[in-house]
């Protein structure tokens, strides 16, 4: 697996920059490594999708808040870090914008796209879907496929998402060409000034619509169920937000779809308690097998396992079992099982008992070890600490 390189510095910035400061950097790198600019350069390609990538992230804020605090791990969907299928027309649709909502036209450069070409139609996109999955310590231990069903917009299948009916359902926009932007010349007092929007004829798609779908009144998508499979890597906390690209809403006539946003849940053990990628499991033992030691069975989440009690155990001895706890997400590293020994002091006694008790407090095996008392406060502390 190819090691994803940092998104700030892919952007060659800091990790407090502003959003402005991030916004300027990718302007840069996609001008310079821009396909136009550089035509047959794969490794420019390469840096320009990167750029976009990095930018794509840390332009939103809860998406670069996951980012800074788990790095690819927290912004991928199958444990291989966070992943865009991106294509250039992607990049162009959705980051056009920065540009001056022209992508063929970048200040004093010109020719990227011929002013009306690549990218220079309005794109729309879909809005990004955000659904719950509740997880059981196992499947968050070694990671789960699960299948949802989620009703959303999906591309009509009577005009396969076109929002027209036939193929001469289209025709190029007159007032813009086809090119989606209309460009106006103002004269003022420093000279004539140029400035380009999307065509108000066509709403910058570039081409108007001749016969509707009537399946769909034109729009290219309906609302139906669609059940979309998910692979949430091992390790996952609660609150960790997974996206899946491209799997959300779809977008009108042809657009870009939005993001699936997978928001884990744990479901609480019956058992087990989770402290990080530790989990605790507080054991209950008798007086006698404290005092002489035993076998006793505990739950783990791979199944029930024996765990020897040794002889003298003392209350609020702590026991680890490593690797038996959870894993980090996209690590070898595996959380521990601590086992905290409780002993189990019995409320009322029969009369053959309280004499057994009685006598044996008597012996000075029995007495109390003022050292012992103290070990067992700093255990304590400790392990709280």
């Amino acid at each position: 697996m190819t090691t994803k390189r940092d998104f700030y510095e892919i952007l060659g910035v800091s990790k407090s920059a502003s959003k402005e400061e991030i916004k300027k950097a990718y302007r840069q790198k996609a001008i310079q490594y821009h396909p136009d600019k550089n035509p047959g350069d794969k490794e420019a390609e390469d840096k320009f999708k990167e750029a976009a990538e990095a930018y794509e992230v840390l332009s939103d804020d809860n998406k670069r808040a996951r980012y800074d605090q788990f790095g690819h791990a927290g912004m991928g969907s199958s444990g291989g870090g966070y992943s865009h299928d991106w294509n250039i027309e992607d990049i162009f649709s959705q980051f056009g914008d920065i540009f001056g909502g022209h992508f063929g036209s970048f200040g004093g450069f010109s020719g990227f796209g011929g002013g009306g070409g690549r990218g220079g139609r309005r794109v729309a996109r879909g809005t990004d879907l955000r659904v719950k999955v509740k997880l059981n310590y196992s499947e968050i231990a070694n990671g789960v496929e699960k299948k949802i069903k989620v009703n959303k917009y999906v591309n009509c299948k009577s005009c396969d998402g076109t929002g027209a009916e036939g193929s001469s359902g289209f025709t190029t926009c007159s007032t813009c060409r086809g090119s989606g932007y209309v460009t106006r010349v103002t004269n003022t007092i420093l000279g004539q000034m140029q400035s380009t929007s999307p065509c108000p004829t066509c709403n910058g798609e570039g081409k108007t619509i001749n016969n509707k779908c009537k399946a769909c009144s034109g729009e290219g998508v309906v609302r139906d169920d669609e059940v979309i499979t998910i692979k949430i890597p091992a390790g996952v906390a609660e609150g960790m937000q997974l996206n899946v690209s491209g799997r959300g809403n779809a977008a009108r006539r042809g657009g870009v779809p939005g993001d699936l946003l997978v928001i884990i849940e744990e479901e609480k053990h019956p058992e087990l308690i989770r402290d990080g990628n530790d989990l605790i499991y507080n054991l209950s033992v008798s007086i006698p097998d404290a005092i002489l030691g035993a076998p006793i069975e505990i739950p783990t989440i791979d199944g029930k396992v024996k765990i020897k009690i040794e002889p003298g155990t003392q209350p609020g001895k702590i026991l680890r079992l490593r690797g038996k706890g959870l894993p980090e997400v996209n690590s070898y590293n595996r959380g521990d099982l601590l086992v905290a020994i409780n002993v189990y002091i019995p409320k009322s006694l029969s009369k053959d008992e309280k004499a057994i008790i009685e006598k044996m407090s008597k012996s000075p095996s029995f007495a109390p070890d003022p050292k012992e008392q103290t070990s067992f406060f700093e255990r304590m502390r400790g392990y709280f600490e």
